[in-house]
């Protein structure tokens, strides 16, 4: 018995050694963060803030590649496929993991094995807004103005299969009631059209919808995030009146799969130490961000469970990615 437990101590140690060794000199060499969308954008603002102090943590420079196209798929394949040595890093959103494999009828990598999950980043919570002119001063008042008056009342979306999109249809879905999507290209045509009364209803970022709310141009009924949101804390979540509804897309960033344990748990602790930083915090929590800080295992729990739950609602909707 001791022999076999000697032999299985030294196989152990034997298969181990490469991957201590590997982590031990990590990063040997800049790093690439993949986003994989253009610039300008939401997740690339997001993630060059980011890049500057992990390079710092780490001790090796961090540059942002953009790699936009196929719907975040281009991009998250690019990563998929580097070396599993946690140089090459993918700057997440619901797309290439989450809402692509169900959106899409095929993507180019496994969503599950060719990633590493490293840490959370954000959560963006949502808000429901309406133009002024609807009669409706709260969700539960919507609902039954929706049941009343079928396929009349609309909401807006940057695009189908975005997130704007996904969270009206998970409305619709959990509260039971038909509301007809508008799909604009990007949140600035919907946002100008909401404001002039052409669509009813958006469900975008508080940083989209919290200015022109607060200012009257707009009437916000509830935040989607399950709980309150400490960035708006006097309005309702939308699920104390429709439990269940969570639509806060978030943001995290993975590697890629195979990648050795002890360089994910490295980078892990990178992440969340910068984003334990109440200076960091404070210039997420500006731009109507909530830093999600998490361990690999947190997150792969938190991907297992978004996919699982958009997952019900893009075949309820039958949505298609175009």
């Amino acid at each position: 018995m001791t022999a076999t437990l000697t032999r299985r101590a030294v196989l152990a140690a034997a298969l181990a050694a490469p991957s201590l060794a590997l982590a031990q000199s990590f990063p040997s060499r800049p790093l690439r963060l993949v986003v994989p969308f253009a610039a300008g954008g939401s997740a690339d603002a997001s993630a060059r803030m980011l890049a500057e102090p992990l390079g710092a943590v780490l001790g090796q420079s961090v540059v942002v590649e953009n790699r936009p196209g196929g719907g975040a798929t281009i991009g998250a394949q690019a990563v998929a496929r580097a070396a599993p040595d946690g140089h090459t890093l993918l700057y997440g959103t619901p797309g290439p993991q989450i809402v692509n494999p169900y959106l899409m009828r095929s993507v180019p990598y496994d969503p599950v094995a060719d990633f590493a999950p490293v840490s959370g980043i954000k959560r963006a919570p949502n808000l429901l807004a309406v133009h002024p002119g609807v009669p409706a001063r709260s969700l539960a008042e919507l609902i039954d103005l929706a049941k009343a008056r079928p396929g009349t009342l609309t909401f807006a979306s940057s695009g189908i299969g975005s997130s704007s999109h996904l969270a009206g249809e998970m409305l619709k879905f959990l509260a039971k009631i038909d509301i007809t999507h508008v799909p604009y290209r990007g949140t600035s045509a919907a946002l100008t059209d909401l404001l002039g009364g052409t669509v009813t209803m958006a469900l975008d970022t508080l940083s989209i919808l919290l200015p022109p709310s607060r200012s009257g141009n707009l009437r916000a009924l509830g935040v989607t995030t399950p709980q309150r949101s400490a960035l708006a804390n006097d309005l309702p979540a939308l699920a104390e009146t429709l439990p269940g509804f969570d639509a806060a897309p978030f943001n995290y960033i993975a590697t890629t799969g195979g990648t050795p344990a002890p360089i994910v748990a490295q980078l892990s602790a990178a992440v969340q130490a910068i984003l334990a930083r109440p200076d960091y915090r404070a210039r997420m929590e500006a731009l109507g961000e909530e830093p999600t800080p998490s361990t690999p295992e947190q997150l792969a729990e938190t991907i297992r469970a978004e996919s699982a739950r958009w997952k019900q609602v893009i075949e309820a909707a039958g949505i298609r990615a175009e």
